[in-house]
């Protein structure tokens, strides 16, 4: 066999031989006797069973290695990952532009829904129900059979973490859990401040304070969102995820969360602190009181915070 370069990739379609394979390689000049490998197939019993996909063929393969790697299903994996804090828009973008796999959503797809993956659930979309995390697929897999792992994975993550949560909870069930998750993955600049963050959100929840964070009123503004955030975006009580302008959690979540940010959630830091806004070098200051919490606004300045996509709220909450 004459493999040139670093290698050559060959996809065996379902239902193929190694007849095919013979004729492929020889016309594509690697194999000089096209009727070779079917004539070795009869001869010794092997290569009856060979698996479909992507293979990669290495410089220096011998015919006898090349049977073995179709018969072990030895097929070349791409990896496609999925980022913490991604909502579907960017999940959907890196689907469409990702190596050898099979787009079957359209190029207009704003939305995913259960069924379209054919879950049957009744959420709202899949907005938050992907495991972030980087997964492997070979040649010929589907977007949807991509995603279907990631949702199982999820599911997974989720019911193990719902299992070990904190008592005492203003959450009605997992989902309410995975909202608040993806609430803290978006406000969280550096990781030991989590459970910090999600202490914050719970108190307030339990107090009945509006949540006052950015990243939400952003997602609810969509595309129309242009990299500032004004005080008529506060005032718009239309945004369905405008936490300055609506009590308790946003309708959906707002982007993946990995698994830090769901123990956060469900797992929130003890203490008395209801506000924080963010320092300019990835880190908050926390505040018990409004008065501190506006000493702090002034200090680190508005503009900073909204630059940062911080929640500091500055209008006193409904108690």
């Amino acid at each position: 066999m004459d493999i040139q370069g670093e290698g050559l990739a060959y996809l065996l379609e379902k239902g193929g031989s190694l007849s095919q394979v013979g004729v492929d390689l020889s016309l594509l000049g690697v194999l000089e006797n096209r009727r070779w490998l079917s004539i070795y197939s009869r001869i010794s019993g092997r290569g009856t069973a060979i698996e479909a996909g992507e293979y990669w063929l290495e410089p220096g393969l011998t015919p006898l290695e090349l049977i073995a790697k179709f018969e072990q299903g030895d097929v070349r994996f791409f990896q496609l990952t999925l980022v913490e804090g991604w909502d579907m828009s960017q999940v959907l973008s890196r689907l469409r532009s990702a190596d050898a796999l099979i787009n079957t959503f359209g190029a207009d797809t704003r939305v995913l829904t259960a069924d379209m993956l054919g879950l049957e659930t009744s959420f709202p979309s899949l907005e938050g129900l992907l495991f972030p995390d980087t997964y492997r697929y070979h040649s010929g897999t589907t977007d949807r059979e991509l995603l279907l792992q990631a949702y199982q994975r999820m599911q997974k993550v989720l019911n193990d973490e719902w299992s070990d949560r904190s008592k005492n909870l203003p959450y009605d069930n997992m989902y309410q859990a995975l909202i608040m998750a993806s609430l803290v993955e978006r406000e969280t600049g550096v990781a030991w401040e989590r459970a910090q963050i999600s202490g914050v959100f719970v108190r307030r929840l339990k107090l009945g304070m509006r949540l006052q964070t950015d990243p939400a009123v952003i997602y609810g503004l969509g595309a129309s969102y242009t990299g500032n955030l004004r005080s008529r975006h506060l005032k718009d009580g239309s945004n369905k995820f405008n936490t300055y302008r609506h009590h308790g959690l946003t309708p959906t979540p707002i982007a993946l969360a990995g698994r830090e940010a769901i123990h956060a959630a469900l797992h929130p830091a003890d203490g008395k602190t209801l506000y924080f806004v963010a320092k300019g070098d990835g880190t908050h200051y926390f505040s018990e009181t409004l008065k501190e919490h506006q000493k702090a606004v002034r200090k680190y300045q508005i503009e900073q915070r909204r630059k940062d996509y911080s929640s500091t709220p500055v209008i006193k909450p409904a108690g």
